[in-house]
């Protein structure tokens, strides 16, 4: 996983195999395949991280987070308050 690619070419959105999501640069865990979801945006979308350090999330706005890599720090993208797959859910 790495930041979002705005330009097409992204791998993991329609990829549902069982697995971890590991950060890109460390390999650190980030996502379990079972937290993972469709949604229509262009990148994968999951409900939680593995652990509560899997990664450092900064505030953007009230409904926003910046997701970085709990280990290296490498963008991940954000973390959208309340845009889960159910009321009251996260979407990373």
């Amino acid at each position: 996983m790495s930041f979002c690619n705005f330009f097409g070419g992204e791998v993991y959105k329609d990829h549902f195999k069982p697995g971890m999501y590991v950060c890109s640069q460390c390999n650190h865990p980030l996502f379990s395949s079972r937290s993972k979801f469709a949604h229509s945006s262009p990148w994968p979308a999951f409900t939680d991280t593995i652990r509560e350090d899997s990664v450092t999330k900064m505030m953007e706005s009230l409904t926003a987070f910046k997701v970085l890599c709990g280990k290296c720090g490498n963008g991940l993208g954000h973390e959208f308050v309340n845009d889960g797959p159910k009321e009251g859910v996260s979407r990373f």
